[in-house]
């Protein structure tokens, strides 16, 4: 939609890479009463995105996509309201959005499609989908030989809400699952079917290992060398958390050097993922475009919440 000025108060829709967001929510509410916008390519750039983005009372951020530091958030005078999808977003400074007076709303969330995009990984590493897949439309026939998942192990960072739920799927593959975080206890693992470990027996005992941990100062490059090293050969990584918990260096050098079997990664230290990264080629990565919560059922939660809150935002300022 074009944006219009005018005394209404304006909304940007930001990074609508599927240009979706308008067709995922019922908007009408808002006619009438605010101007809409949607962009569909992302700005990376922080002058760009501040340029773009002055016009703007309102801005709708999807997830983590577009990062709001304070840098970005003190060059933004007409900014009133973030609207972002999900519980909560560390990309946001909160400190400066509430310097500035800046509320910020959220969405519910429903973990199910990151949950399934996990196994999605773990199945389609085990048997190399993606590379028997391009192999047949190529002319080509097999070309691997896959690994059971029945009596393997699945080593869990994290045994939260997608790590337990995660867990327990494993459970009907007949799979071992063993599990750590820094705070996990053995009671705690055990409800979910898992046997609490050491971070290092993880990484050596597990044929699978699957990161469910929230990015925080904690648990930033907590994935190094050091883990990586204590795997099988034969392992593999999957990840749909956070790039950053892994240190990217040390993952591509681990799979450009065959000392891991392979990762399935749907998450990156820097996102969209730039066109030349190692990741886009090296034959032992199968790697997605952080998809994990990019599901029509949630994106209709996402956006007809967004347009809730906006509403009653709205509301609440006529009223005061």
């Amino acid at each position: 939609m074009q944006h219009v000025m005018s005394s209404e108060p304006n909304i940007a829709v930001l990074d609508d890479f599927q240009n979706v967001a308008l067709k995922m929510a019922d908007w009408s509410p808002l006619d009438g009463k605010a101007n809409v916008t949607v962009f569909t390519d992302h700005v990376v750039d922080d002058n760009a995105l501040v340029e773009r983005l002055l016009p703007f009372d309102i801005i709708c951020v999807m997830r983590e996509r577009t990062p709001l530091p304070r840098a970005v958030l003190e060059r933004l005078p007409r900014l009133k309201l973030i609207a972002s999808t999900g519980v909560f977003n560390s990309s946001i400074d909160l400190a400066a959005a509430k310097e500035r007076g800046i509320e910020i709303v959220h969405t519910r969330y429903d973990s199910t499609a990151a949950i399934e995009l996990t196994w999605a990984l773990i199945l389609a590493g085990a048997r190399h989908i993606a590379a028997e897949n391009a192999s047949l439309r190529s002319g080509g026939w097999q070309q691997h030989l896959g690994s059971a998942l029945s009596g393997s192990t699945l080593g869990i960072l994290g045994l939260g809400h997608i790590g337990g739920v995660v867990a327990k799927i494993a459970k009907a593959f007949n799979m071992n699952v063993v599990a750590w975080s820094e705070n996990l206890t053995p009671s705690r693992a055990a409800e979910f079917g898992a046997r609490h470990v050491s971070k290092e027996q993880l990484f050596r005992e597990s044929d699978v290992v699957s990161i469910h941990l929230v990015l925080s100062r904690r648990t930033r490059g907590l994935v190094s060398a050091t883990e990586l090293g204590l795997m099988k050969p034969t392992a593999r990584l999957v990840n749909t958390s956070r790039g950053a918990i892994v240190v990217e260096a040390d993952l591509i050098s681990a799979l450009r050097e065959g000392r891991i079997a392979n990762a399935a990664l749907d998450v990156f230290d820097e996102e969209p993922l730039p066109p030349q990264h190692p990741f886009r080629t090296l034959p032992n990565v199968l790697a997605t475009p952080h998809i994990g919560f990019v599901s029509d059922d949630l994106y209709r939660l996402f956006y007809g919440d967004t347009v809730t809150n906006i509403v009653r935002w709205l509301e609440k300022g006529a009223a005061s």
